[in-house]
């Protein structure tokens, strides 16, 4: 039986320790601050905010090149001769990398290619859904296993609340008069994949630790979430108080298994320090 290799993309936010435990393997996107490229993964989140500091500025992100996705592809074939990849890409609609992954795969045989039409704990769900049905079933069929994945990718639901209108605004996802109001008020919106692409569906308004349980309420009323697994996300400076208070209405709730999971380059970079995120797979 050939060997399966998972792989996916840095802006699925994977803990060091799930990447390792199953041997999942990770393509780097890439983030440009102060004229130098960064790999994603590699910079540590806190030099973004910093940077912000200093400038006001945020940097910018960049897809995974087609070349690059070539050498990765490639570098895996090599230290796994015979293996066949299941590549779970970040959304094509928010990014070029996907695409990139298309480009490189022309040249390549035996890769298999799903758009996992999300991103950060809304991905990481769908790689981990995958990883746990191959640990379960390593004897499954490569397209078997790609169907499944294909029919899970619409129920796995990505909600989340940016810590910062400030680096919305920066990053021109919202005007100058929208942000003034928006911090006057202390108006947070939520943000959620539609269709892979990213949209605000919600507004809240008042302190995080409020708005946090609200949205956790709203989520779990309008989704019916699989009990057996459900992701945190949280960018850097969210109270820990609220981190605890959100694992208490989990246990509540009946989930299970809770991971946290810690917003990369990536989505820190649009949405700023003290943001909070859902993920889960529907039943």
């Amino acid at each position: 039986m050939r060997k399966i290799i998972l792989s996916t993309e840095s802006g699925a936010d994977l803990p060091i320790e799930l990447v390792e435990k199953h041997n999942l393997q990770v393509v780097p996107m890439h983030v440009v601050m102060d004229g130098h490229d960064y790999l994603d993964g590699h910079l540590p989140v806190g030099e973004i905010y910093d940077y912000y500091e200093r400038t006001k500025k945020i940097p910018s992100t960049s897809a995974t090149n087609s070349h690059e996705y070539h050498e990765f592809f490639t570098r895996i074939k090599d230290n796994f001769p015979d293996c066949i990849i299941i590549h779970i890409g970040y959304t094509s609609k928010a990014s070029a990398s996907f695409q990139s992954a298309v480009i490189a795969c022309e040249e390549l045989d035996d890769i298999f290619l799903i758009d996992a039409l999300n991103v950060t704990g809304g991905l990481a769900a769908i790689v981990m859904y995958a990883a746990d049905l191959l640990e379960k079933e390593p004897t499954i069929e490569p397209a078997h296993l790609v169907e499944k994945i294909k029919a899970i990718v619409p129920k796995s639901r990505l909600a989340f609340v940016p810590g910062s209108l400030e680096f919305l605004r920066a990053g021109g996802r919202v005007s100058n008069v929208a942000y003034l109001g928006g911090a006057l008020l202390k108006i947070k919106p939520l943000i959620e994949l539609i269709d892979g692409k990213l949209v605000s569906t919600k507004k809240y308004r008042g302190k995080m630790e409020a708005v946090a349980e609200k949205v956790f309420q709203d989520y779990l009323n309008e989704y019916k979430i699989d009990r057996e697994q459900l992701y945190f996300i949280y960018s850097i400076g969210l109270d820990e108080k609220i981190m605890q208070r959100m694992e208490e209405i989990a246990k509540e709730k009946g989930f299970k298994n809770v991971k946290w999971i810690q917003a990369g380059a990536m989505i820190s970079t649009h949405s700023g320090p003290g943001g909070f995120g859902i993920a889960g797979i529907e039943e």
